[in-house]
């Protein structure tokens, strides 16, 4: 009996395995084929660009202009929260110099970029599987591809490049709107001088703590919509699959998200 409980576990384990990279897989080939139809719009390789460019801007309009508002929203509050809890901590070491600098490198390395992806998923992740999933269920992409169209072209590509794009300015958006929101706290509350705030977090940040948080913001944008697309696309089984895969897009997005966050902490504090 042991012997099969060991080997149904085994099978089990080899089973998520096949199936995890397989995932990874059909993601590749998104990206790759993604990508290619990108670089073709861009410098007018492929004959048929009609409508490239504009869906491109309208899934930018969608993906990130739409989000402004509850990323900043969000962002704010955190940047407030997080000014109080470094008074609170920085106070008892006598150092309260440096509640500007922890929330200004904190919201530029990390939570910045993190939350923002965060928010993203769950404000447009979730829209874009549903949204490919019904097209699924409908048959709107076997009618795209009877009709000799690629539909990784006229649905993965803008949204991919969109997501990119938008979470970068997204990301900037929030840098700001959170270290404004530690500065409000430090100003009004914590009696520290608007010039004195000013200066710790202008003084102590370097640029290579804006690229470190832009650049995972890309990887973070790509993940969003590369999960996305791949959970809409392998939708089965109706309005019910199509719940799933949106349920589904959100809980798998952060998760790569986080990991991939620890990935990038963890090479840019041994690189840099």
């Amino acid at each position: 009996m042991s012997e099969g409980l060991v080997a149904r576990c085994l099978g089990t384990i080899g089973a998520k395995g096949g199936g995890f990279f397989r995932y990874i897989g059909g993601m590749g080939y998104l990206l790759k084929e993604s990508l290619w139809h990108f670089f073709a719009l861009v410098f007018h390789v492929a004959p048929a660009r009609r409508g490239g460019s504009r869906a491109v801007f309208a899934q930018m309009v969608r993906v990130g202009v739409r989000s402004i508002p509850i990323v900043s929203l969000v962002l704010f509050f955190v940047g407030m929260i997080l000014a109080f809890q470094m008074a609170y901590v920085m106070r008892d070491v006598g150092a309260p110099q440096a509640v500007p600098i922890t929330v200004g490198v904190a919201m530029l390395r990390e939570l910045g970029p993190l939350l923002t992806a965060i928010v993203l998923t769950g404000f447009a992740g979730a829209s874009i599987a549903a949204e490919i999933g019904t097209m699924v269920v409908g048959e709107e992409i076997l009618a795209l591809e009877t009709s000799a169209l690629n539909p990784v072209r006229f649905l993965v590509m803008p949204r991919l490049i969109a997501a990119v794009f938008m979470l970068l300015c997204l990301t900037i958006i929030a840098n700001l709107v959170g270290v404004l929101g530690g500065f409000t706290i430090s100003v009004t509350l914590l009696h520290m001088s608007p010039s004195f705030y000013y200066t710790q977090t202008v003084d102590f940040l370097k640029m290579q703590d804006l690229i470190t948080g832009l650049i995972k913001s890309v990887a973070f944008g790509a993940l969003i919509a590369l999960i996305a697309c791949q959970e809409g696309l392998r939708v089965r089984g109706g309005a019910e699959g199509v719940g799933r895969a949106t349920t589904q897009s959100v809980v798998y997005g952060i998760v790569a998200i986080i990991a991939t966050d620890l990935f990038f902490s963890w090479l840019f504090y041994m690189v840099l």
